[in-house]
């Protein structure tokens, strides 16, 4: 028992010290337990011929990770994305094996040999691309969603590809392996409910087997968790779902089918149940806990006296992998017209192999399609090709994205054939919304904006607009300045639009400059620059969101209009000092003590105020209303203490 115990505090600690340590340094977390086995394993050798032992128990992560998997295919979603996901992803899959087939059969490989290995290249690593799509803000480009719908098809093909692989089983290979576990197979011998059955046999019970888990799943498990969920018990919940996944891995594996297999029927069954996210919540840490421990005992199995002694023919297969799947996506990209830099982008990010590689070279030798001696190899390449993945996106952001930018960049701006009392910079969802209150009223607008995709999405809705920077003095002077009453900066770039404020009222100081702020801080920078009226873009829908709070709570909504009526006065008496604190101090000290008092201070303020009655008198806004009697104020009261307790 010690030593179980001292080996758990190894793999945590390491886990605990290498994860946070590559994250930090943009490498992901997958490559953080890579690293951490690697140093517990060959580097250090804390750990050793237990580590097998141990990675057949975090596998059952990869099955958790199907269920999940399963979960998230919902029927509409994966109808809406049908084209990228069977197009995109299907043919990635297919070619990317053929082609790495073919030449593993040119090299003198068998077709069975062959077949595994191009099915095991074929998967990138969705662990590693979605967490930096997500750090890195490009999950909504075109590239990004290209690159999700092939990792969806790429998790869903992995079911077929684990059904497969035991089809693939060489007889020498297996003759080897009975010869070696004898013994051990004839202990797991009675926990098959199929051994000894004829092949029709066989084939009911597999049909029965997955008729149930479909027809239970959809009849049987609501009930259940309704039952569960009565309890108001979270721990209980757990247990359901643990041992739900357990129940139908276990029932895979006595027919003799993958236990994944059966987990992701079982999530695509349950994907439209009310209890779905629950599911997911509660088995999340379970799975993320169990692949984590699974990739640490990858990178604690690989075998570095074969990376020496092979140590240029390992390379050469890892970047020749990644050339060939790189080339198939760059082909694909452009068939389905993925252009620009998200061109680049799908095919770079995905040119890697992924986690499921290694789960499906450890069941290739399981089922003996591969020699051990050759998946130690194999494993080598799938982990220096994931290891290389950081370098990929670096290569992205460093070298390709730049050059698309500035070619973008160096279209000439438009033609400006009008001019009006207003120009707007910027037409993203703030300007878009001031330039149509203004055109439904007469009023006639010129607007600018320095992206090719916003100006081209608002000419197909006939808002006319120009391809320009609106900080350009030539542009400006086309645009009408001079003639200009009102200019309205809606531009992204905080430091952008205070310069270009800063610049009108300097150089056109008849015109009136009105700008959206970020938050507070550009709030008053843009004050400094000299615009006539600032906005913090979410003020006024958070002041909606909460007068709507209160009224949801009960309180009456002559009540709640008051109350947003008084926040806004309050907050407008402390406005100016708070501007002149922040503005009489430096740079790197306008948020400092005597600002923060001062913040507290109004929300001191503001919390008296909320408590003073103003029921007998109405502000402009207020007019029309009929405020409530004082016994409907009591009963409100008193309805929600009642509704409290």
């Amino acid at each position: 028992m010690t030593g179980i115990f001292l080996q758990a505090f190894i793999y945590l600690v390491a886990a605990v010290i290498a994860v946070p340590i590559a994250k930090r340094f943009g490498l992901g977390s997958v490559l953080g337990y890579l690293i951490a086995g690697v140093v517990i394993g060959p580097v250090i050798g804390l750990v050793g011929s237990e580590t097998t032992t141990i990675q057949h128990f975090a596998e059952f992560g990869v099955v958790m990770m199907l269920f999940i998997v399963g979960l998230e295919l919902e029927p509409k979603m994966l109808w809406g994305m049908r084209h990228r996901l069977l197009g995109l992803g299907g043919l990635q899959v297919v070619l990317t094996a053929a082609v790495v087939m073919g030449i593993a059969s040119a090299l003198g490989l068998g077709w069975t040999y062959a077949l595994a290995i191009g099915l095991i290249f074929s998967l990138s690593s969705t662990a590693i691309v979605l967490q930096t799509f997500n750090e890195k803000g490009l999950s909504k480009t075109e590239g990004g969603k290209s690159a999700f719908s092939v990792l969806l098809f790429q998790d869903i093909a992995v079911i077929p590809m684990l059904a497969l692989i035991p089809l693939l089983a060489l007889p020498e290979l297996v003759e080897k392996a009975q010869s070696t576990m004898a013994t051990a197979a004839e202990h797991h011998e009675e926990l098959s409910l199929v051994a000894g059955l004829p092949g029709w046999g066989y084939a009911i019970v597999v049909i029965l087997a997955i008729a149930g888990v479909v027809v239970g799943g959809h009849y049987l498990s609501r009930p259940l968790f309704r039952f569960v969920a009565a309890s108001g018990l979270r721990e209980i919940f757990t247990a359901t779902a643990l041992m739900l996944v357990i129940g139908i891995a276990t029932l895979m594996s006595l027919i003799g089918l993958s236990p994944a297999l059966g987990t992701f029927l079982a999530g695509v069954v349950l994907a439209n149940s009310e209890f779905r996210h629950e599911l997911e919540s509660n088995i999340e840490p379970f799975k993320g806990l169990l692949l984590g421990l699974f990739f640490i005992t990858v990178g604690a199995g690989i075998n570095f006296s074969i990376l020496f002694d092979q140590f240029g023919t390992i390379i050469g297969l890892t970047l020749g992998v990644m050339l060939i799947k790189a080339l198939v996506l760059l082909i694909l990209a452009f068939v389905f017209k993925v252009k620009g830099s998200d061109r680049w982008l799908f095919a770079l990010s995905l040119a890697q192999a992924g986690e499921f590689g290694f789960v499906l070279l450890n069941y290739t030798v399981q089922n003996n399609v591969l020699p051990a001696e050759l998946g130690q190899t194999l494993s080598l390449v799938v982990a220096l090709s994931m290891f290389l993945t950081p370098g990929l996106f670096i290569l992205f952001d460093k070298v390709i994205l730049p050059r698309f930018s500035a070619a973008k960049n160096e279209r000439e701006a438009d033609e400006i054939d009008e001019q009006g009392k207003v120009i707007i910079a910027g037409i993203g969802r703030f300007g878009q919304i001031v330039n149509r209150l203004l055109t439904s009223n007469g009023m006639q607008t010129v607007v600018l904006d320095h992206s090719v995709t916003q100006i081209d999405n608002m000419r197909q809705i006939d808002i006319k607009s120009f391809f320009g920077d609106a900080t350009r003095h030539d542009l400006l002077h086309t645009a009408g300045i001079e003639d200009a009453k009102v200019f309205v900066v809606a531009i992204d770039d905080q430091e952008r639009a205070t310069e270009l404020v800063h610049y009108i009222k300097q150089t056109y100081p008849h015109v009136r400059v009105l700008a959206r702020a970020y938050d507070r801080g550009h709030h008053y920078s843009l004050r400094c620059a000299g615009a006539d009226y600032v906005i913090s873009e979410t003020y006024r829908s958070a002041l909606a969101m909460g007068a709507q709070a209160l009224k949801e709570l009960g309180v009456h909504p002559f009540r709640a209009e008051q109350q947003k009526e008084m926040f806004v006065e309050t907050e407008a008496k402390s406005k100016e000092l708070l501007y002149q604190t922040w503005r009489d101090n430096t740079e790197e000290d306008r948020f400092n003590t005597s600002y923060v008092e001062l913040f507290r201070q109004l929300e001191q303020t503001l919390g008296e105020a909320m408590k003073q009655e103003r029921t007998d008198k109405h502000t402009k806004s207020e007019r029309g209303w009929t405020p409530p009697s004082k016994n409907f104020i009591e009963e409100a009261e008193q309805m929600q203490a009642n509704k409290n307790n």
